[in-house]
């Protein structure tokens, strides 16, 4: 059973009886409902009041809405709950993804690229501004240990592939956000990034042996345990050497992912790792654990497995059914259910939200404030990485190398309604502004905005006379921001259109600088440009930070792991 007066909650005689008589007073079904963590998309009381007074929630985490909205429900939420609500975010990057408004400080790579100060920094600026709207709960740092380039879903959020780095991260990160009084979650444990896959599309696998697995992501996991990080986030993702290890005898076909396997989660994250803090599910509407067995086995599964919390509903009413079902079947037995409300109730105690003051609205200017995008602008000089410049061509001066062609390398638009990529117009703002005539290639998703005509797909494959082109340009920018999130298990650099004239036919007719905007591997696809930058968001404070190093008003200051040259020869040339 949990201890309470132990790291991570530390909890005092008065805290622990509170939670003692806090439990004691409730019901079997606000016992089961505390289980649950709502997502909330709609902002209106009558939407989310039947979470609060028929399903009991222990927990909510968001998505849209205004600052206004977004302040009022999670206030509606704690003051109405007869026991307070985990109010959880994603604070990743920055409170950009969470909060409207929210400032975006530095991506994973970036705070690996820049180092621990810039992970602290990101930490306090974020929980600042997401404090205003009440959170008490961030789902990071991300603690996977990127060990696979081709690995998209965590290559432009985890810190980098450096355990010792990851460590140093996470740990600043933490102090940061412990600032302010939030809690954290290291995720996505057994680890992500040794793979290519996408759990959210199928079940993950983290192949490592025990040895290197000890030696990197359990290297990880012991040093932020000890540095006290209250939470933990089980992927949906296996771990064969471990699971038949812990379980000699245990077939192929017999392996779960971690958020339903009771030997990686009590055997190896409780009795070998020691944690004692708790351990919620990753989303599990991801196909992870959605393919992995029936929901009315996945829910109660999950709990009986060691999970303390189950992050999100599908249908409530059928959701709290099944949790409701499987500890009068026995499935979750009154041990794990009294270990799981333990350890709930002992978090919201170590955060003191029984005694908890709502914020004042006055602090919700805080949110996208000069000093949070001023921070920003920090954490991008410190970060923006040059990765190579085999050509010797920077810096480049505006003025000796004015006329400049803008390849702009976009994600295909969900919808044309919506119009394409907006940082595009930054980047062309940013370059005009240190000095370039900008020329701005229209790519095929911008012709068929524009005006939808089968005969684009003709025009966009039109490249004009190669001397011509070099009278008319001193120099190539080609920026890349390929976005991709539970769609596709690789994200790669994609033209707008097969035989596409983006595509690099000019490096070796005029000086080209490459720039992505995210990911960091992009040199796989790209190992023609022979000046490589990563710029690691497509926000002002990191395209401006770009062009002022490409531009020599600024040094280089990040710093670039291996993942950059793809475990290629001709990437470096």
């Amino acid at each position: 059973m949990v201890d309470l007066t132990k790291k991570p909650f530390c909890l005092d005689e008065n805290q622990i009886k509170w939670v003692e008589d806090t439990i004691s007073s409730m019901t079997i079904e606000e016992k089961i409902g505390q289980l649950f963590i709502n997502l909330n998309v709609r902002h209106d009381k009558e939407m989310y009041r039947p979470f609060i007074e028929k399903y009991h929630v222990g927990g909510i985490r968001w998505q849209g809405g205004t600052l206004e909205q977004q302040y009022e429900q999670n206030k509606y939420y704690f003051t109405e709950s007869k026991i307070p609500p985990l109010i959880a975010a994603n604070l990743e990057s920055g409170a950009n993804k969470t909060v409207t408004g929210g400032t975006l400080i530095a991506s994973g790579p970036a705070m690996g690229a820049g180092g621990p100060e810039i992970a602290r920094l990101m930490g306090e600026i974020s929980a600042r501004e997401a404090k205003t709207v009440g959170v008490n709960w961030t789902f990071a740092p991300i603690t996977d240990v990127v060990l696979n380039w081709r690995n998209t879903i965590v290559n432009n959020r985890a810190f980098g592939n450096d355990p010792d780095e990851v460590i140093a991260d996470s740990i600043a990160y933490m102090e940061g956000v412990h600032k302010y009084g939030i809690a954290c979650c290291a995720k996505h444990f057994p680890g992500d990034g040794s793979e290519e896959r996408d759990q959210h599309l199928v079940m993950g696998c983290n192949d490592l042996s025990v040895e290197e697995w000890e030696n990197t992501y359990g290297k990880v996991y012991r040093a932020v345990f000890e540095a006290g990080v209250e939470s933990v986030m089980v992927g949906h993702i296996c771990m064969p050497a471990w699971s038949k290890k812990l379980r000699p005898g245990m077939s192929d076909e017999e392996i779960m992912p971690a958020s339903l396997a009771p030997e990686l989660l009590q055997d190896l994250l409780r009795d070998h790792l020691g944690f004692n803090g708790l351990v919620l599910t990753d989303a599990s509407h991801m196909a992870g654990l959605s393919t992995a067995a029936p929901r009315s086995v996945q829910v109660p599964g999950a709990i009986a497995a060691g999970c303390d919390m189950f992050l999100f509903f599908n249908d409530p009413d059928e959701d709290f059914k099944y949790m409701m079902d499987g500890y009068k079947n026995g499935v979750i037995t009154e041990e794990r259910l009294s270990d799981a409300l333990h350890r709930i109730l002992g978090l919201k105690a170590k955060l003191k939200l029984y005694a908890y003051q709502w914020p004042e609205k006055e602090e919700m200017a805080f949110v996208g404030s000069e000093e949070a995008h001023k921070a920003a602008e920090t954490a991008a000089d410190a970060s923006v990485t040059l990765v190579k410049d085999t050509q010797h061509i920077l810096p480049v001066d505006p003025k000796v190398r004015k006329r400049a062609m803008l390849y702009y390398v976009e994600t295909a638009p969900v919808s044309y309604s919506k119009g394409t990529d907006p940082a595009k117009k930054i980047v062309i703002e940013e370059l005009e502004r240190a000095g370039f005539e900008v020329d701005a290639h229209q790519d095929y998703y911008e012709m068929e905005a524009e005006k939808m005509s089968p005969f684009n797909e003709f025009r966009i494959m039109e490249t004009p006379p190669v001397e011509e082109f070099k009278k008319k340009y001193d120099i190539v920018f080609v920026f890349v921001h390929m976005e991709g999130y539970a769609k596709e298990n690789n994200v790669r650099v994609v033209w707008s259109a097969a035989h596409s004239s983006e595509l690099p036919w000019y490096v070796h007719e005029v000086p080209t600088v490459g720039v992505s905007l995210n990911y960091t591997n992009h040199l796989y696809d790209l190992p023609m440009l022979k000046t490589f930058i990563n710029a690691y968001a497509p926000t002002r404070e990191y395209i401006r930070a770009a062009v002022e190093k490409i531009t020599g008003q600024s040094e280089f200051k990040g710093k670039a792991n291996d993942l950059v040259w793809c475990g290629r020869w001709d990437t470096r040339r």
